[in-house]
């Protein structure tokens, strides 16, 4: 295959990943196994929030008395936005605003508002932690905004951040559960490494005895909770597709998580062995960058994609995707990045610096100055970072 045409494939097997943890059909697929009440308020929160609402619609019917759903702006479908009884809320990520204190807010009176004989229906996907907020006494907004900004320029791991996020907050670490009066069941879309269900959304309805929250009080009993996808499904749906196409898949790749710099080497070494067999590599997970002081355009999957270029310069015909399942690589609008074997000599024959691009945090830019950016629009999913590699 030449560069097109490796690139065209990458993101079809990109795509397959996304559809096997698509939020409407692994929220609808859970449902049907599950026995529900006659009277569901149905609460989902995160950037999959409005595909996983609208799997669980069909299914509740005329069951459904109330519903919630926070998103990220402009992840809100039309579809969802006219439903009955549904009420839709929009905020910010990866950095908190105003309309995520509103949804922290809206979604305490709202939990606490269903009855004890009715069931709540939970619904959590990644982001939720920037998206909801009800603040401890004595923060505001501006104290919120400021300790995000730190933890995310930090290089801090999404389980780091989320640690210290819980103690800020009236309703994560499972504290939103002291407002629980009725059976719920949760359904989870993991975007952490591990599938850890304290670190989805910082734990909602999650106990942590960190923040008080003892996992051996009553409510936990009436909290049913199950992880509905992740990022070993969207990998392992990869390499089932890549076959189909009569490509090799080839085995172990490991994992993206870690800091930028060993993420890098580790993904070249692979990538860059003296004959290396031919067919598709597979990682996922989620690296973690140092942020300079004034950050470019950008977010980790275009930086690693930016960062293999030059490595990629000395293998043989190699093609990689780096692309965040959500669609969206940090505060950017596009996914990711697809590099190749002639990527570097195309920054140069730009006149473009590539290091510098890169220790600006700035590798969007230089991506899109030689046509390297992969932008899809929300996916309705999110379960940590893809990258693929074709070799061959």
């Amino acid at each position: 295959m030449n560069s097109t045409q490796r690139a065209s494939v990458l993101l079809d097997l990109f795509q397959a990943g996304v559809d096997a943890v698509g939020g409407r059909q692994a929220t609808q697929r859970s449902l049907e196994q599950h026995t529900l009440a006659d009277k569901i308020h149905l609460v989902a929160v995160g950037k999959a929030a409005d595909a996983m609402a609208m799997g669980a619609l069909p299914v509740i019917g005329n069951r459904l008395v109330s519903a919630l759903v926070v998103t990220k702006h402009g992840h809100l479908s039309d579809e969802l936005k006219v439903q009955r009884h549904v009420r839709c809320m929009e905020s910010a990520h990866p950095v908190p605003d105003e309309g995520s204190l509103l949804a922290g807010k809206a979604l305490s009176e709202f939990v606490s508002s269903v009855p004890a004989d009715h069931q709540l229906l939970f619904l959590v996907s990644g982001g939720t932690s920037s998206l909801v907020e009800h603040l401890v006494d004595g923060l505001g907004l501006a104290d919120l905004k400021r300790e995000t900004d730190r933890l995310l320029a930090s290089g801090a791991t999404i389980g780091e951040m989320n640690k210290h996020r819980r103690l800020l907050s009236r309703i994560k670490g499972g504290k939103l559960a002291t407002r629980v009066k009725c059976n719920v069941l949760q359904l989870l879309i993991s975007d952490v490494p591990g599938d850890k269900p304290g670190d989805i959304g910082s734990g909602l309805l999650v106990p942590d005895a960190a923040t008080g929250m003892n996992a051996d009080l009553p409510v936990w009993k009436k909290i049913d909770t199950h992880i509905i996808a992740s990022s070993a499904i969207a990998q392992a749906a990869v390499a089932q597709v890549a076959v189909a196409k009569g490509l090799v898949v080839c085995q172990p790749t490991g994992n993206l998580d870690g800091n930028m710099p060993d993420v890098v080497e580790r993904v070249s070494a692979v990538l860059c062995t003296p004959e290396l067999a031919s067919g598709v590599y597979i990682w996922g997970g989620e690296p973690t960058i140092v942020l300079p002081s004034n950050p470019g355009r950008g977010g980790r999957n275009q930086h690693l994609a930016l960062a293999l270029a030059k490595p990629l310069s000395q293998a043989g015909a190699t093609s990689v995707l780096v692309c965040g399942t959500d669609g969206t690589d940090g505060p950017t609008a596009d996914a990711g990045g697809i590099v190749d074997e002639h990527t570097l000599k195309a920054v140069q024959d730009a006149n473009l610096g590539l290091d510098g691009y890169l220790a600006n945090a700035d590798a969007g830019s230089c991506l899109e100055h030689v046509s390297c950016l992969v932008t899809t629009g929300p996916t309705g999913t999110n379960v940590m970072d893809l990258a693929i590699a074709i070799v061959g």
